[in-house]
Formats: structure tokens, C-alpha cells, sequence
């Protein structure tokens, strides 16, 4: 065997031992994140940066949106948040995307890095982090509420929907403005959730 097939094949799979190819792979995702963009940077690049074997990616992370929420900190993807609400259907789903949406900022693993990336949204909308997350809102969010609306206009009101939520970040979780910052989640998602069902569902 030549010393390039045998390298090719160390490359392939899970290393053996007290492997790094973890930490390889969060580094090389967080620089390509940074420097390209969500958009740009697919798993397979990730793969050739950490030099490994693109299934490596998949086995730790899942996903390419898992190696996203993992190089942002987020201890899980963060399109989980719209997938288990849209799951159960369309009807309902302001009520219940509202709930979770507040569980998950409330999470304490998760609340500190998502209050990061939306303060640094806010503070400067032309930074590599913004630029990133703004680009997997429009490859990986948006595309599931569209889909599930299954409207011409469901582009306009999956960002409308996003604009509910962000709108509640804020007031809630960044400005901590009452009643509303210490209203339970049940009364939040009561009063919220029509509003954005009008955006799923209504005429």
C-alpha cells in the first residue's frame, strides 16, 4: 500500500485512541463559519479543513445546522427549535412555537450564547457572526415555516413570524421590560400565539 492510500485511509472514519478529530472539526467549522458564511461552508469543507472524513462530521454533529449550533456554543441545533413545533402540524403551532421558543431561551445552557449572537446582530449588522447567522435563518429557518405554510406568500409570513419572535427576545430577554419580562410562558404564548397563527394560517 502507498503512503497516500494510507493516509486516505486514516482519514476515514472515527480515529482511534485519544482522538482530536472533535475538537478538529468545531475549530475548522467556527474559522469557515466566520470567514465564509453559513451558505458557503458545507460539511464536506469543514471535513477537508479538519482532515477527516466528511462522515466524521455527520457522527459527531449530526448535521450540517448541529455543527453550526455547536460552533456558535448552542448546545443543540438550532433548528430544532422550529422542527418538533411543526412536527405535530400547522394547527396549533403559534400557541406551541411560542412555548418552546421561550423554553429554549430560557434553557441556562443556551440562553448566554443565543443573547450573544442576537446582541451582536443588533450592535453590528455587518459582522462575519451577523452575516452567519442571518444566512442559516434564510437557508435552514425560514425554508421549514415556508414550507409548513405552504402559501405563494409564505416567505413574507415565515419572516413575519420571525419578527414576532425576535420582537419577544428583545422586550423579554435583552431589555427585560415588565410585565412582560416576568409574565409566566403560558400567558406570553396565549397572547402571542393567535398572532402568529394569523401568520401560519390565516386569510
Amino acid at each position: 500500500m502507498n503512503k497516500s492510500s494510507a493516509k486516505d485511509k486514516l482519514k476515514t472514519g472515527r480515529r482511534s485512541g485519544t482522538s482530536t478529530s472533535r475538537d478538529d472539526i468545531l475549530g475548522a467549522a467556527r474559522r469557515l463559519f466566520a470567514g465564509q458564511g453559513y451558505a458557503a461552508t458545507t460539511v464536506r469543507r469543514v471535513a477537508e479543513e479538519a482532515g477527516v472524513d466528511p462522515a466524521l462530521v455527520h457522527y459527531f454533529y449530526g448535521s450540517k445546522d448541529g455543527l453550526y449550533g455547536a460552533a456558535m456554543e448552542i448546545p443543540f441545533s438550532p433548528a430544532e427549535i422550529v422542527r418538533p413545533v411543526l412536527a405535530e402540524g400547522v394547527e396549533g403551532a403559534g400557541y406551541r412555537l411560542v412555548k418552546r421558543f421561550m423554553e429554549v431561551w430560557e434553557d441556562p445552557a443556551a440562553a448566554e450564547p443565543l443573547r450573544g449572537m442576537v446582541r451582536s446582530a443588533i450592535a453590528d449588522a455587518g459582522s462575519t457572526t451577523t452575516a452567519g447567522f442571518r444566512e442559516f435563518v434564510e437557508n435552514e429557518l425560514r425554508p421549514q415555516l415556508a414550507a409548513a405554510i405552504d402559501r405563494p406568500d409564505g416567505d413574507l409570513r415565515a419572516i413575519l413570524v420571525g419578527t414576532s419572535l425576535v420582537g419577544l427576545v428583545v422586550e423579554r430577554y435583552l431589555l427585560a421590560v415588565e410585565p412582560l419580562a416576568s409574565a409566566d410562558r403560558d400567558t406570553v404564548a396565549s397572547w402571542l400565539g393567535p398572532t402568529i397563527q394569523r401568520y401560519l394560517t390565516g386569510d
